[in-house]
């Protein structure tokens, strides 16, 4: 039996949609920044519109994103995670992001909780592990709450704290940091939930570490992304 598109009761492109979508999440812009960039070649939608796909579309790209990723993180050896958390506002109450980042600065996943206590720790580990498997070596801060969980799951002897151990995931905010204030920061914790998981995927996916290797290979990794975005969804 064939999977039906997602697309198939829209009258817009996919290829629109995609764009669109990609724009709002990839770089640092407002919904109405988004909407100008589209009129200006020659698409006319409304930051609504906007909004609405990548609400609509953001978990099935990024769910496809991180199924073709999550085999081949599995067989990795030697793997270590770099975990850490953010403080988010939401109307005024802090809330916090967890994050666990691999070796290499891709995000593995993201989690928002009310607390930053055991509790909350041991579900962010245990939803990690449950997706990517075990690591070798987990770099975290002091928080006292990751070593309690760690505990629990039998993971302690595999911790490691340091001053600038944890540099990989403090660097990896930032380009979350941006988009949220783009976005003049978040309404609901649900809101946050899904778009830090959608953005995280993205960033990865696109993410090509230009800084590592040559000019002409940084080209043709960013030609391969890019053509496999405009695949996603597409049956």
């Amino acid at each position: 039996m064939t999977k039906s598109s997602p697309f198939r009761y829209f009258k817009t492109s996919p290829e629109i949609i995609r764009l669109a979508v990609m724009m709002c999440v990839r770089f640092p812009l407002s919904l109405r920044n988004v909407e100008d960039l589209l009129h200006e070649r020659g698409i006319d939608v409304s930051h609504e519109t906007v909004r609405f796909w990548w609400n609509r579309f953001g978990p099935k790209f990024a769910a496809e994103i991180r199924k073709n990723r999550v085999s081949r993180m599995r067989s990795y050896s030697n793997w270590q995670w770099h975990l850490d958390e953010v403080f988010v506002k939401i109307n005024g109450e802090t809330h916090y992001l967890w994050r666990a980042v691999d070796h290499e600065g891709e995000v593995l996943e993201s989690y928002v909780t009310k607390r930053r206590d055991r509790k909350a720790a041991l579900k962010f580990l245990r939803k990690s592990m449950r997706r990517y498997g075990r690591p070798e070596v987990m770099v975290t801060d002091k928080l006292r709450s990751y070593g309690a969980a760690m505990k629990v799951i039998g993971n302690a002897p595999k911790q490691e704290t340091g001053r600038w151990l944890n540099n990989r995931a403090e660097n990896s905010h930032l380009p979350f940091r941006r988009r949220e204030r783009a976005m003049l920061r978040f309404r609901q914790m649900r809101c946050l939930q899904k778009f830090a998981a959608f953005h995280s995927s993205v960033h990865n996916h696109f993410n090509q570490e230009r800084h590592l290797y040559s000019r002409d290979n940084f080209k043709l990794n960013r030609s391969a992304a890019l053509s496999e975005w405009r695949q996603l969804c597409s049956g």
